[in-house]
């Protein structure tokens, strides 16, 4: 298929050279598309039908369509509709398949298969497969990989929603959401090609180390079109260079910052006091202030956009300008008013009556002085949030200020207040769970034409800001109206390890379903007190507070025993502890002669450990994960909950074997 491509000779088929570079980047478009990948199999399953035509009776399922010569399917693409029946057929409800085989993969080469008689009367075990099983418990190295040929009955109903709908996904760890709403993309852009193509789609992830993790898996699927980000990103109007405290940033974050906006946008616009005169040759055309006034109240009632407001204006007036041209006799035309509009006396008018406002000034200015803060935040905010957000030293100008991650939001969300946010098709949302009102609102604005698939677990929010309910984030989304499913179904983190970090659930996330995995594999949790060294014991004996970054070399060598441990298996090893310990730990690697990398660094055959920061940890996994003094990850965080909900994040991170190490104490929630 792809030497067919190829082989497209399109020298007499274009009417110019724009059509020829066009057709061009198209052909090696498509030749991108259709790459070899050597690991990854055309097709993993197949379908023997019962009672179907004879040409279409079998039907091999794989990762994209695959036909011959001739143009006759040898291989269907997952995504077309009649391979959904390869992920929800069953015995009690077969779907005129009778039998289901899966073909087992080594390294590319096939070395099984697998058959289900879907006739048999015997009762269904959904997870009996073995080669199901094999290959969701097979190690890996790199980046993420897709779960084609994995995908469970509950998670092909949402990868295959409509695109005119918004999905919420609320899934536990190991459930599959994030695969999930990636292969959903996957699905959308087969079966809405041309509108996808012209609208666009967008992975939001939340840092560059989960996207870096993620970033191939629509390329294993043939897509290569489709962008990724972080909401920093999207909102980068300026350099971020300060940090808000806790306080400030939920304050910054909350939704009700919208409206403090808007009515200080709002603000700059002035009712006229004097009339328009407009001279055109030896005529001369007045327009009364009170007429003025009329057209922008009419303006601001309409409640359209700043700017979009502002370039009517001056068209509004030449229209009033016109209609007594005509009185007179004149016979105007667009022209003429176009004339008009450009007039000196109505471009000056229309910047005393609505000046242009840079969106960045004015959150500084809002910022800066109290006055104005006041003005329009009255009713809104309370003097003690207008206190919390107020910069201690303002900024001269807005390069030089010190804007936050939260301050770039707020820009956003006023340079949407002037000019409308291009929307794009769809967009899909990963660990949702952790943004502020006025980020779900950033999000919103890129598509509020479109469509959007939230992904994220309430109990891993870990901000201060974190949202309290999917239903409270999906209204500052702007899509009251989505559907939320919740998996509960847990195929990645083994049960051992699963059922120790629900342990905590009871404290940071009350009234949330606890994942149920059907993985069991025992000995796959360890968690082992280490001993402390005398020095750091002191004369008091063995302290129970949580550890400090200067932990004691005990436990320093423990962990990197471990994770010489962990190394003799197969597969990634994460080695995760509080950020103040990775400096520490570190270094202790580097002595142990032990080579790490750094999260997002792609891991090989030769470099499988990698030391990542808890605050980095979310939406990663790996093999054999190795967890450094839980109650030194609760500590550092600014209150107990949100300690709970980052240790709870780090316990589950592991798909084969989780080893925990600590001195002194456990948190309580786990003794």
């Amino acid at each position: 298929m792809r030497e067919e491509v190829q082989a497209l000779d399109i020298k007499d088929v274009t009417a110019n050279w724009v059509n020829a570079a066009v057709l061009q980047a198209q052909i090696e478009g498509r030749i991108a598309e259709l790459a070899d990948l050597s690991h990854t199999p055309l097709f993993f399953g197949r379908l023997d039908f019962r009672h179907t035509t004879q040409e279409g009776q079998r039907f091999y399922i794989g990762r994209r369509h695959v036909h011959d010569g001739e143009g006759d399917p040898m291989v269907v693409d997952w995504r077309a509709p009649v391979s959904q029946a390869f992920y929800r057929a069953s015995r009690k409800d077969p779907l005129d398949i009778r039998m289901r085989r899966r073909f087992g993969y080594t390294g590319g080469e096939l070395t099984a298969y697998e058959d289900e008689d879907l006739t048999d009367p015997a009762v269904e075990d959904p997870y009996a497969s073995k080669l199901l099983q094999a290959e969701i418990e097979r190690p890996r190295v790199g980046p993420m990989r897709d779960i084609v040929a994995t995908i469970q009955p509950e998670q092909d109903e949402i990868v295959r929603s409509s695109l005119g709908g918004t999905v919420c996904v609320q899934g536990g760890p190991g459930t599959g959401k994030t695969a999930v709403g990636l292969h959903r993309v996957a699905y959308l852009l087969y079966a809405h090609r041309e509108r996808l193509a012209r609208t666009g789609t967008l992975v939001i992830g939340p840092n560059r180390s989960f996207l870096h993790y993620i970033e191939q898996v629509l390329p294993a699927l043939g897509e290569l079109d489709v962008k990724q980000a972080t909401v920093n990103d999207l909102v980068a109007h300026v350099e971020v260079r300060g940090v808000d405290g806790a306080a400030a940033a939920v304050v910054k974050g909350d939704a009700r910052l919208a409206r403090v906006l808007r009515a200080a946008l709002r603000s700059h616009v002035n009712l006229p006091t004097e009339p328009v005169m407009v001279v055109r040759g030896s005529r001369r055309w007045r327009i009364p202030a009170y007429e003025l006034e009329e057209i922008v109240r009419e303006l601001l009632d309409r409640d359209i956009r700043y700017g979009a407001a502002r370039d009517a204006l001056p068209q509004r007036i030449a229209h009033a300008v016109l209609v007594r041209m005509e009185a007179a006799g004149e016979a105007p035309d667009d022209r003429v008013q176009d004339a008009v509009a450009r007039n000196p006396a109505v471009k000056a008018a229309v910047k005393a009556i609505w000046p242009p406002v840079d969106p960045a000034k004015l959150v500084l200015r809002l910022l800066s002085d109290a006055d104005f803060l006041a003005e329009h935040a009255d009713g809104v905010l309370t003097a003690e949030e207008q206190r919390t957000i107020l910069l201690a030293k303002p900024a001269r100008s807005v390069r030089s200020a010190k804007w936050s991650a939260a301050d770039a939001v707020l820009i956003d969300e006023a340079t949407d207040l002037v000019h409308r946010t291009p929307s794009l098709g769809h967009v899909v949302l990963d660990e949702a769970q952790d943004l502020s009102p006025m980020q779900y609102r950033a999000v919103g604005r890129r598509c509020t034409t479109g469509s959007a698939t939230v992904l994220g677990d309430l109990a891993q929010g870990t901000t201060p800001w974190a949202t309290g309910s999917w239903r409270e984030a999906l209204a500052h989304l702007g899509k009251s109206d989505a559907v939320v499913e919740e998996l509960t179904a847990g195929f990645r983190v083994p049960r051992e390890v699963i059922a120790y970090a629900s342990r905590l659930l009871p404290h940071m996330s009350p009234g949330l379903a606890e994942v149920r995995s059907v993985r069991e594999s025992p000995g796959s949790l360890v968690v082992r007190r280490v001993a402390e060294s005398a020095e750091s014991a002191g004369p008091a004996g063995p302290s129970v507070a949580p550890r400090s970054s200067s932990a004691s070399g005990a436990l320093d060598a423990a962990v990197v025993a471990a994770c010489v441990e962990a190394l003799a298996h197969e597969g990634s090893i994460g080695l995760i502890a509080a950020d103040g310990r990775v400096e520490a730990l570190g270094a202790a690697l580097s002595a142990a002669g032990l080579v790490f990398l750094a999260p997002g660094t792609e891991t090989t055959a030769d470099s499988r450990l990698t030391l990542v920061p808890a605050s980095l940890a979310k939406g990663l996994e790996y093999d054999y994960v190795v967890l450094d003094d839980p109650a030194t990850i609760v500590a550092a965080e600014p209150d107990e909950r949100t300690g709970l909900r980052r240790l709870y994040v780090t316990l589950t991170r592991a798909v084969s074997g989780l080893t925990v190490l600590y001195e002194g104490e456990l948190p309580a929630q786990l003794r």
